[in-house]
């Protein structure tokens, strides 16, 4: 694309800008400028939202500046993460100046002194200042600001806001399926354009693309700002690309472009050129690819240092792609240098993983590793294990110094490359360890995150319902008092006893119904409790037997999937039923792990009728994966030839689905003989668990799950077990 066709491009924007203006705004219209400053320092404020309530929108640049299209009596609001929201009436078309106090008061909220509508918004300031700081106290100060006005319900506004900040503050750690839950409360409250646009883009987060799609294409249909309107198409080219349809993708980040050109959106017109490149280099497109990198690059210098280095790095992941490894070098040694000038001033710069010096000086090394240009790459490798190693960061100096080793192996420096390697085992080993860390920290990040939540649920539930029974008591009692008027006190009293007694024993029956019930649930979900260490026992088994053969590389790949899997199971642990669709997804990884270890003992293969609606059906988690386990280690494992293990799934009739598990192994009786004296004195413990499980599940939902397990041949081999799910 020449410099010609850019010029006209942007000038046949600025003119459907301007038409799009005329018939958009009204006569008195116009644009207003001002400046946001921190009070007490006088000093520029970067990325405030200013926005005119039901209008226009933008953010304040660099040095505090911002420009917007306003009338006399607007309301101006500018908001932050940083400071309490401002509102400002226009009065004048002269250049206005807001002074905001950074930061919340902490102590000031806790104290307890606000009341009505002053505490609620002091609750919710605090919530936003520590959505991106600190999870569980924005959701700590969430639900203050629900309680806040003791003894009243919140309004529909009020809790509207509450449940869109709490949804802001699960996308930020990315926990979408929350976000969603509570950008969905928060519509249900009081629903408006920004809102809905922001659960399109949890649904896109969560890979709920198809509801994502449905819910971008709804809100073109509104009256949406110009703002809004990029959002929606940003989002759409997002969706599109993630599913692969990538010629939607780039039409609508190209609607959504011509949009933020006319609108002056400095910030999203970058983002929208670089998005264009990605997606056409994903589909092999590199020249277009090439100019829009190139309009990305060149518009970010104009915006800051810190985007020009965040762009420069995509592009030079670009060029690697390509192969151009020299203009791939020039860019991360200037995106070196200004990320070096940056983190003097700019903290926020490490934050970006991409951007850390020990990463750039990996990628530069893999660069000349490309053009076999070792002895180049080696001070780069050096310098990034030296960077990571002062920074704690064990992924990036794993690599490098696997690298490392590697470049000396091919330059004939063995020496070196042997203490290299040992070192990256030493890595590989701390790695591990930090790995196992993380993932106990996560959990117990999910698990307290999961209580707070569930507070302010049952907090919501709480309030409606004691608003349901203060209606029922009045009308009861109007009930009571019309029948004393027209009633004798004799008979009336006769009726009040009588309906007491019927009470009483309803209250009764219906509390041990109940307690019933709630015993069953108990039982559930201690069985759950205890298939997953079962279940994380078995597993890790099979990792600490790639390890003892010291086969990294399977180890490694294992517990890849062995991770994705643990995940789907913790995901499932708190459910007394999950969609049928989760059970095979978590069987299709269970059944590839046991594969894996165990390639050479069997084949299989899940089927599914195409007939068969999985989201019609819920089934127990983990209620599947003992069987199939039973089958590979019971019967599978001790054939001498290759064996063969069959999943069905097939659609009996509209609320049924028959589920068979099929394998050719040795049979149970075989398989029985097999085992030692002290296995046989010890039951199966999945297996029992299983048994429990359906007696308990049939009782309560009236012969949900049948299960029949049977011999396939009449010599007693193979083995076939097949369970009957109804739908509820």
């Amino acid at each position: 694309m020449n410099k010609s066709v850019i010029l006209f491009f942007i000038f046949s924007m600025f003119a459907f800008g301007v038409h799009g203006q005329i018939k958009n705004y009204s006569k008195d219209t116009f644009r207003l400028k001002g400046k946001v400053l921190e009070k007490n320092s006088n000093s520029p404020i970067f990325k405030v939202n200013i926005e005119i309530e039901g209008g226009d929108y933008t953010t304040t640049s660099a040095d505090g500046t911002f420009v917007i299209n306003a009338s006399l009596g607007d309301n101006l609001v500018i908001k932050s993460d940083d400071f309490k929201t401002v509102y400002y009436e226009v009065t004048s078309k002269e250049t206005v100046t807001i002074l905001v106090e950074n930061k919340v008061s902490a102590t000031a909220v806790d104290s307890g002194k606000f009341n009505n509508q002053k505490g609620f918004i002091a609750y919710l300031d605090s919530a936003k200042y520590f959505s991106k700081r600190d999870a569980e106290k924005s959701i700590e100060y969430i639900t203050k600001a629900l309680e806040s006005d003791a003894g009243k319900l919140p309004t529909k506004l009020q809790k509207s806001l509450a449940f869109e900040t709490l949804g802001d503050t699960y996308m930020y750690w990315q926990l979408y399926d929350l976000a969603s839950e509570n950008y969905k409360r928060s519509i249900t409250s009081q629903p408006n354009n920004s809102r809905n646009i922001k659960l399109a883009a949890s649904f896109m987060k969560s890979k709920n693309y198809q509801e994502a799609i449905t819910l971008y294409n709804k809100l073109q249909e509104r009256s949406l700002t110009a703002r809004q309107k990029v959002a929606v198409f940003e989002g759409l080219g997002d969706t599109y690309t993630a599913i692969g349809e990538i010629a939607n993708g780039v039409s609508n980040y190209k609607k959504g472009l011509e949009i933020a050109v006319v609108s002056d959106y400095n910030s999203s017109v970058i983002d929208l050129n670089s998005k264009i490149a990605a997606a056409y280099a994903q589909s092999g497109n590199k020249e277009d690819a090439n100019d829009y990198f190139g309009n990305s690059l060149d518009l970010s210098k104009k915006e800051s240092p810190k985007r020009a280095a965040e762009e420069k790095n995509k592009v030079a992941d670009f060029y690697n792609l390509n192969g151009e490894y020299e203009k791939e070098i020039e860019l991360r040694e200037q995106t070196l240098t200004e990320v070096e000038n940056l983190s003097k001033s700019d903290e926020t710069i490490q934050d970006n993983p991409a951007l850390s010096p020990q990463r750039q000086n990996y990628k530069i090394a893999n660069a000349f590793i490309g053009q076999e240009k070792y002895n180049e790459a080696i001070p780069y490798l050096e310098r990034s294990i030296e960077e990571a190693d002062k920074k704690e960061d064990l992924y990036v100096e794993k690599d490098a110094r696997r690298k490392l080793s590697e470049v000396y192996r091919d330059i004939g420096e063995y020496g070196k490359a042997a203490e290299g390697y040992e070192r990256y085992v030493e890595v590989v080993d701390e790695l591990y360890i930090k790995k196992e860390q993380e993932i106990s920290q996560a959990a117990r990040f999910a698990r307290e995150i999961s209580t707070k939540q569930n507070r302010i649920a049952g907090l919501e539930n709480e309030r409606e319902l004691n608003e349901s029974r203060y209606k029922l008591a009045f009308e009861n009692q109007e009930l009571i008092e019309t029948n004393n008027r027209t009633q004798k006190w004799i008979i009336g009293s006769l009726i009040a006893i009588a309906l007491l007694l019927l009470f009483t024993a309803y209250t009764q029956f219906k509390n041990i119904k109940q307690q019933k019930f709630a015993n069953n649930l108990l039982a559930l979900k201690s069985l759950r409790s205890q298939m997953n260490p079962h279940f994380i026992f078995n597993a890790l088994n099979s990792v600490n037997s790639f390890i003892a053969t010291n086969d990294e590389r399977a180890a490694n790949k294992y517990l890849s999937e062995f991770s994705q899997l643990m995940r789907t199971v913790l995901e499932n642990s708190e459910e007394d039923f999950i969609p049928l669709a989760k059970e095979i997804e978590m069987l299709e990884i269970y059944t590839r792990l046991e594969h894996f270890r165990f390639k050479d003992k069997f084949d299989y293969s899940i089927h599914v009728d195409e007939g068969l609606l999985l989201d019609d059906f819920v089934i127990p988690p983990m209620l599947l994966q003992p069987y199939v386990e039973n089958a590979v280690w019971h019967g599978l494992r001790y054939k001498e030839e290759r064996g063969n293990l069959t999943i069905d799934f097939e659609k009996i009739d509209a609320s049924t689905v028959k589920i068979t598990i099929e394998d050719d192994g040795i049979g149970r009786k075989k398989s029985a003989d097999f085992k030692t004296e002290n296995q046989k004195l010890q039951k199966s413990k999945g297996m029992g668990n299983i048994k429990k499980r359906i007696s308990i599940l049939n009782e309560m939902y009236k012969d949900k799950v049948d299960v029949v397990i049977s011999d396939v041949h009449e010599n007693t081999e193979g083995t076939r077990v097949v369970l009957m799910v109804k739908k509820d």
